[in-house]
């Protein structure tokens, strides 16, 4: 449950019936100086959500495409070549995963729900995420077949990410009354509650060695929390109060690397553990425009990582540290499109 776009994929042509390709130049603005030899993997509509197999050679993202109007899962190779559709067809799905090994595929999807799409959120209580109770986890052969129902709990399960060790799959979910996350095993046995403060708890990956999370959260307090309950209740989210935190699995004592009060969501560990990077709107007064940073582990330093004037974010790093895989409105054909991008990360 990413809600920050909806997402469409579709192949884009431009000039004299001349196809786009990876090849094809990328905007790098000014001060984005960790970017190095950036493609464009995805032309035209709303594309993101793109993370890396363990060995960085495939992507798998939420795209809608064709007849289908809402968000489904798909599988490319990491120069965006034979994109494939690895999910049901049906209702909504979100949040995918390659596992380690690169046997499995994990998403979220309603399609246990029915096969349309569920209804869109209602806007006139602002700008609000929907927590459709008809989302489950499900895991699936790479190429979508064997699919596996892994969470049957009442109300909203997704967010799933594999550990790096393929042991342990975290996800966020309202089965206790509240958005928290879970640790389960990679069958669906053994669930495990690892958060428990009033608040959002979500968008969790792992570090590299499994043994720290990384996660975005909402602390409301007084009216704030009443609000929160209250969407809670109706099914709904406002995620416009996001901080980022980690915490080691063992001692499980939350450390909070961002207080800056605006939304911020999308961590995700370098490989050295020395930072995570981000994505916020804390540039922004309006709070429109969402960039990328990093946070420092240790001295919760952050600097800014893009300087594009619409949107960038869900980054995630190859595990060797060399990739950024994100998603961005730069070089649209159409005013707010969001495509896939990949660049050599630069220290």
């Amino acid at each position: 449950m990413k809600y920050i776009l909806s997402l469409v994929l579709l192949i884009a042509l431009v000039g004299c019936g001349k196809k786009e390709t990876a090849e094809t130049p990328v905007t790098i603005f000014e001060g984005e100086t960790h970017f190095s030899n950036t493609k464009q993997l995805t032309f035209g509509g709303q594309n993101a959500e793109a993370y890396f197999s363990y060995n960085a050679d495939q992507l798998i993202f939420q795209a809608s495409t064709g007849d289908m109007e809402c968000d489904q899962i798909y599988r490319m190779n990491v120069d965006g070549s034979d994109v494939k559709l690895v999910s049901t067809g049906k209702g909504v799905t979100t949040c995918s995963f390659i596992s380690p090994d690169g046997k499995s595929i994990i998403y979220a999807s309603t399609h246990l729900g029915g096969d349309e799409c569920p209804p869109k959120p209602d806007m006139s209580r602002g700008y609000v995420w929907p927590l459709y109770d008809t989302y489950d986890i499900f895991k699936a052969d790479p190429d979508g077949s064997n699919l596996v129902r892994l969470t049957e709990a009442d109300g909203y399960d997704a967010e799933a990410v594999y550990s790096p060790k393929g042991d342990k799959i975290i996800f966020t979910s309202v089965r206790t009354g509240d958005l928290e996350l879970f640790i389960m095993n990679p069958d669906g046995s053994g669930v495990e509650q690892i958060t428990d403060m009033p608040g959002y708890d979500g968008g969790a990956f792992f570090s590299i060695d499994g043994e720290w999370i990384v996660w975005r959260a909402s602390r409301p307090e007084g009216e704030a929390l009443a609000e929160y309950q209250a969407l809670l209740a109706d099914g709904l989210i406002r995620p416009n109060k996001l901080e980022i935190f980690i915490m080691n699995l063992t001692d499980r004592e939350p450390i909070q690397l961002t207080s800056n009060g605006r939304a911020n969501f999308g961590p995700y560990f370098h490989p050295d553990m020395k930072k995570v990077i981000f994505v916020s709107n804390m540039d922004d007064p309006k709070g429109r425009n969402f960039e990328l940073y990093t946070v420092s582990v240790e001295t919760k330093e952050v600097e800014r990582i893009t300087y594009n004037d619409t949107f960038d974010g869900f980054p995630m790093f190859s595990h060797d540290g060399k990739k950024l895989v994100f998603a961005s409105n730069r070089d649209n054909k159409v005013r707010g499109e969001t495509n896939v991008f990949i660049t050599d990360w630069v220290e």
